[in-house]
């Protein structure tokens, strides 16, 4: 898989996702395979750029690269110089959110309501291109909707603005994340453009990855809510589509070493009263992951309000459920 000059080590890439892919989860998950790890969305609006959101977002310290940087808006010129940006504090590669299906950035007709307007959609995309010198990549979904899947019609206008790679998920927006993704869509957009297509949505196993490729042609998978709690799913998938082995699964100690380092650099990286709280959802991810894990115990971790009673506890949680595998 290449994306300009950027030859990836890996064809499974992890998806950007809002509250959910920051550093410590995208080195996380690099660490588990992942060639590619886009950072969340972040918006082209001069009005948000300083918030500490906005900040922490754009922090790379210590992510391998290439480093991609996902950003969101409706109007070319602010997302020209979002990209430039963007690129100044260590992004190489700029990529344009055209998928997402959320309402607030609907309302304000970006994300995935741009694809109901192809004119904009390619001045924005010629816009960016044009603004950096590093590849730009783009995501999108389907379509609208059921009834205006136009998905196909957008991957040539990116391929003829110069965009490098194509994700597609396979929903409408109407669908938002409901129902199953379908992919023949992302076969057609495959057999028509020659740029590289990464298909993305419900892929959830190493097996589901394999069978969407061959579906698809695609060049690459994108991974997103399977990698919850999961992250080592992306060295599975890895694995079964380079060569097809099925890779043994984390041992309890790879597991109990993985939970406990996110957590810890969580904390490091929001500060402690931020980081617990964000820890929170993660280690329900964790535990609906553990085969047999009492998830009863689970409600007593998510009120404690300081690093050092979080992370004991979620050891101790881990110690309990492992020995009692082991015997």
């Amino acid at each position: 898989m290449q994306i300009g000059p950027y030859r990836l080590s890996s064809p499974v890439i992890l998806a950007p996702m809002a509250g959910v892919t920051d550093l410590p989860f995208r080195r996380l998950c690099r660490q588990f395979g992942a060639g590619l790890a886009v950072s969340e969305m972040i918006s082209a609006s001069p009005a948000l750029q300083a918030t500490r959101k906005s900040r922490l977002r754009q922090d790379h310290r210590g992510e391998p690269g290439p480093i991609s940087v996902q950003i969101v808006g409706a109007d070319p010129r602010e997302m020209a110089e979002a990209a430039r940006r963007t690129v100044d504090l260590g992004a190489d590669i700029i990529d344009i959110n055209m998928g997402c299906p959320a309402k607030k950035v609907c309302n304000v007709a970006a994300g995935s309501a741009l694809l109901r307007d192809e004119k904009l959609v390619a001045n924005i995309l010629e816009a960016v291109v044009q603004a950096v010198p590093v590849p730009v990549t783009l995501k999108i979904r389907t379509g609208w909707d059921s009834a205006s899947r136009n998905a196909v019609s957008i991957g040539k206008i990116a391929e003829s603005a110069g965009i490098r790679a194509l994700t597609v998920h396979g929903r409408t927006r109407a669908c938002g994340f409901a129902g199953a993704a379908e992919y023949s869509t992302i076969t057609e957009v495959k057999k028509a453009i020659g740029i590289p297509v990464i298909a993305n949505g419900d892929i959830d196993s190493p097996g589901k990855a394999e069978a969407v490729v061959r579906s698809t042609g695609a060049d690459a998978v994108m991974i997103g809510r399977g990698a919850w709690g999961r992250p080592w799913l992306l060295r599975e998938i890895d694995a079964r589509l380079k060569d097809g082995r099925q890779p043994l699964p984390p041992t309890l100690d790879e597991i109990r070493r993985t939970v406990l380092g996110h957590l810890e650099a969580l904390y490091s990286f929001y500060g402690e009263k931020q980081g617990v709280r964000i820890a929170r959802k993660h280690i329900g991810w964790y535990a609906a992951r553990i085969p047999g894990l009492d998830d009863r115990l689970v409600p007593g971790i998510f009120s404690l309000a300081n690093a050092p009673q979080q992370l004991s506890a979620v050891e101790a949680l881990l110690k309990f459920q492992f020995e009692k595998t082991a015997a």
